[in-house]
């Protein structure tokens, strides 16, 4: 029987324990330090050597480069190159990640612990330039302009918990798009396989066949557009971490 959770149990590849602590180095320990490694191989070989007719390597670094520049400048405005390596890094991070549990059979990204993780940290490093930024008038932030005295009361609760909820969002967006789809993935694989062994028993469960042939067709249709999820999900946690950023760097226009 098909279980399509087991893919993303984690359990310990090296146990480790110290005192009370579990430090054990487990399967998403190791897939998201592949993912760094990925990450940091390949873009040291698109830009060690720089070459004025790119290689495929170079171009597709080029093109990665440009899409997250211009996406942190046109949100951000002035100012955004020095936000640029925060939001690229967690973008390619992100992808990665992302990409390699289409390949392997685990996701780090399919863990809340991991998406509740780098959502914290993002909206921990926003809240630290707003207040670099702004000092105390990062509380402005939960003053929308524009708005009548006598709706304060109202307004500044709701902004509150409107910027409460931020990590919250960032997390499940991600966590949910890839522990859904590779759920899906895996019970149309099962369908393939039952369908298929049941048409060999003969008689009309050889149309058995037919419908495992439509699920292999599904299954192809999902997987690419799993590759686009996972690319896009990417560049939707960094283009809300540079709306998020554009709020306490530009707060005077909030």
């Amino acid at each position: 029987m098909a279980e399509p959770m087991k893919q993303f149990m984690v359990h310990p590849i090296v146990p480790l324990h110290v005192g009370g602590l579990d430090l054990s180095i487990t399967n998403s320990t190791v897939s998201m330090l592949g993912a760094a490694v990925i990450l940091g191989g390949f873009f040291t070989l698109a830009f060690a050597r720089p070459a004025v007719v790119p290689s495929r390597v170079q171009s597709v670094g080029e093109l990665l480069y440009s899409l997250i520049d211009d996406l942190a400048h046109s949100i951000i405005g002035h100012g955004s190159d020095a936000f640029f390596p925060l939001v690229f890094s967690l973008f390619g991070f992100i992808a990665t990640m992302n990409l390699m549990g289409m390949f392997l059979l685990f996701t780090p990204t399919s863990q809340l612990a991991v998406t509740a993780t780098l959502a914290m940290l993002t909206i921990a490093i926003v809240v630290i330039v707003g207040f670099w930024k702004n000092g105390f008038g990062f509380f402005k932030l939960f003053v929308p302009s524009g708005v009548p005295i006598f709706l304060l009361p109202l307004m500044i609760p709701i902004e509150v918990i409107s910027f409460l909820v931020r990590p919250l969002t960032l997390a499940l967006r991600l966590f949910g798009n890839m522990l859904g789809g590779h759920v899906v993935l895996n019970i149309f694989g099962s369908f393939v396989l039952a369908l298929g062994l049941l048409g060999l028993t003969g008689g009309l469960a050889t149309l058995g066949f037919l419908g495992s042939a439509l699920a292999l067709s599904s299954v192809v249709a999902l997987i690419a557009l799993e590759f686009i999820v996972a690319f896009l999900q990417a560049f939707v946690f960094a283009a809300l971490t540079c709306v998020y950023l554009n709020d306490v760097v530009n707060l005077h226009s909030h």
